[in-house]
């Protein structure tokens, strides 16, 4: 009776033990939003690309085998991210943590060697070297040339400007430069402001800083600013000037006064990192790039008011440039 009794007690802890390891085997994803869906597209199809790939890894599959996904909103106060993103890693439940930001790595690095098991896959962004953590950032140099190549255009003044949330690296050494450089190879003589308003927030000082520029002469803005870049668009809508539009299809937000939308394809990108992560096909430590010829990047020229809005010469002269720049 005894012996039977230890038999079964050792087949329970054995399956126990399996139990523990098949639950254990289990993927299990985090997509942290650093940011609010509701106001920022490109975090919208963050959150939508990992989950329609997750949805179709689970497909078919029983309870056991299924990846689970979770999304934390972090919101646009950027000094919680840091915080967030430990407490998400202090609770040991998901494997990899899915998210989009140029400062994400900075504030990732650190919390890497704090949680040793913890991987990260961040899109936007750029760190190689680290074995925990893969990056693909967006051929945002194409992007901004782009858009500061079609603001030169269509500035009346030759005076342009780009409003932004804060200083970042990808700002400074990327984004502002061949805005910059689009805009005077248009035209020269071109001019280009650069302004900041502190947080990715503040819509009042989003607009009190647009409507400094435009009694400065600047007729076209670029707002890289998040929620401030409803006041830049309705300084601009009410005094008549121009937007071009960063990251997202942005045209409908303000019809004729917005020029043009370059934009990442950030659910096509999501879904297929999501995608090889679940197929344990990523190149973890590595830094990828993706771009206009990889078919990330799109300068929309198919959108209504685009055709609407932007003189027939100006949009053929896109159209060319877009061409020389994906053959490249």
């Amino acid at each position: 009776m005894k012996k039977t009794a230890l038999c079964l007690m050792a087949a329970a802890i054995l399956f126990s033990g399996c139990a523990n390891k098949k639950t254990e085997s289990k993927k299990s994803i985090a997509v942290f939003v650093p940011g609010i869906m509701a106001d920022s597209p490109i975090y919208a199809k963050l959150a939508e690309g990992a989950q329609k790939a997750v949805e179709d890894f689970n497909s078919g599959k029983d309870d056991s085998a299924k990846a689970d996904f979770f999304i934390m909103e972090a919101g646009t106060n950027q000094a919680e991210w840091g915080p967030k993103i430990t407490s998400l890693c202090a609770t040991g439940k998901y494997d990899v943590i899915i998210s989009s930001n140029p400062s994400l790595p900075g504030l990732v690095e650190p919390i890497s060697a704090q949680f040793p098991k913890q991987k990260f896959i961040l899109l936007d962004a750029e760190m190689a070297g680290n074995e925990k953590v893969f990056t693909v950032g967006y051929e945002q140099t194409e992007e901004a040339y782009l858009t500061g190549y079609i603001a030169g255009l269509m500035s009346k003044n030759h005076k342009v400007a780009l409003v932004a949330a804060q200083d970042y690296p990808a700002m400074n050494n990327v984004l502002y430069p061949n805005f910059e450089k689009g805009a005077k190879d248009a035209v020269q003589g071109t001019t280009c402001d650069y302004r900041v308003v502190g947080n990715w927030y503040d819509a009042s000082k989003g607009m009190e800083i647009s409507e400094s520029l435009i009694k400065a002469g600047v007729d076209v803005i670029l707002p890289i600013c998040g929620g401030a870049s409803q006041g830049v668009i309705a300084s601009a809508v009410n005094n008549g000037t121009y937007i071009t539009w960063f990251d997202s299809n942005g045209f409908s937000k303000a019809p004729g006064t917005i020029i043009s939308s370059a934009m990442v394809l950030q659910d096509k990108m999501t879904y297929g990192v999501t995608k090889k992560y679940l197929e344990d096909k990523i190149d973890w430590g590595k830094a990828e790039k993706a771009g206009l010829k990889d078919g990330y990047i799109e300068f929309i020229q198919d959108d209504p008011f685009y055709i609407e809005t932007v003189p027939a010469e100006v949009r053929a002269k896109m159209a060319d440039l877009v061409k020389k720049l994906q053959s490249k």
